[in-house]
């Protein structure tokens, strides 16, 4: 992404308001109607096998289909990432940079962007802090994307490594990070393949590494359906369930701030493997 386009990212949040025609997206959580995440990254896939979830009306295949072609007709840019949203960019950077620092990741060698896209967190949040960073990102016009947003300029120290081409639901690492970092994917997921991927996950964390989650979650105790993009929105009491499940432990656990008025809630999860420190 050219540093103009940053630039104008960077005036739209000193006016710190949304204007009539983002207002008119349907990322709003209403009482009724369609729903629609703050559009995760693209790369993983959903529906719903656990009971406190309701299954998809689509079956399982055909779920991640429509997922996966949703998001091969978005734009590989920052805004098309953000479904129209580019200008949280920043303030979503800083809430996650606050979040790492707070829970100090011990290691800075190699960490893991999940669910990837063109490589935004990976360029502006975890380049900055570690030598080497691995993506997984299932579209490969997002992935070819990604290798040229995230090396087309000075970057400091960090670089990309590996980008896997492949959804999270079929995803296994084969490295030790120090860092697994997964947002606004997750709810392309089936229950049964998030449960499944957090267990994978969880092997591939170095002694003392952290795995932390950025997601949408719904501001009731129900799951929110989105036909659209093929995605659903889960309560934050489940992703609490099915990391233990999978067999981590939270260790800290923070809202987004600063985001318009509208969006659905947005929080941040760190946690480590229970059978590790």
């Amino acid at each position: 992404m050219s540093t103009t386009f940053e630039g104008e990212l960077s005036d739209k949040l000193q006016v710190m308001e949304v204007n009539k025609d983002v207002a008119d997206k349907p990322q709003e959580e209403a009482p009724q109607g369609s729903y629609s995440n703050l559009p995760p990254k693209s790369d993983a896939h959903s529906a719903s096998s656990s009971s406190i979830i309701k299954k998809s009306s689509e079956p399982e295949p055909e779920f991640y289909n429509k997922a996966q072609k949703y998001w091969a007709e978005v734009p590989a840019t920052v805004n098309g990432m953000l479904g129209g949203l580019g200008f949280i960019s920043a303030i979503d950077i800083q809430g996650s940079s606050v979040f790492l620092r707070e829970i100090r990741v011990p290691g800075t060698k190699l960490a893991l962007d999940c669910g990837a896209g063109i490589g935004r967190v990976t360029r502006n949040l975890l380049i900055p802090r570690f030598f080497r960073v691995d993506l997984v990102e299932q579209d490969q016009a997002f992935a070819e994307k990604a290798r040229e947003y995230c090396t087309s300029e000075n970057m400091g120290s960090g670089q990309v490594g590996e980008i896997y081409n492949v959804g999270l639901q079929k995803f296994t690492p084969t490295q030790q990070y120090d860092l697994i970092w997964s947002q606004w994917v997750l709810g392309h997921l089936t229950d049964s393949d998030l449960v499944a991927f957090f267990r994978r996950i969880r092997q591939g964390l170095a002694p003392g590494a952290f795995f932390c989650l950025k997601e949408n979650v719904s501001s009731s105790k129900k799951t929110v359906e989105d036909e659209e993009d093929s995605s659903v929105t889960r309560p934050l009491e489940h992703y609490e369930r099915f990391l233990k499940e999978a067999g981590f432990r939270i260790v800290r656990k923070v809202k987004q701030q600063n985001f318009p008025k509208g969006l659905f809630p947005v929080y941040m999860i760190a946690c480590k493997p229970l059978s590790k420190d």
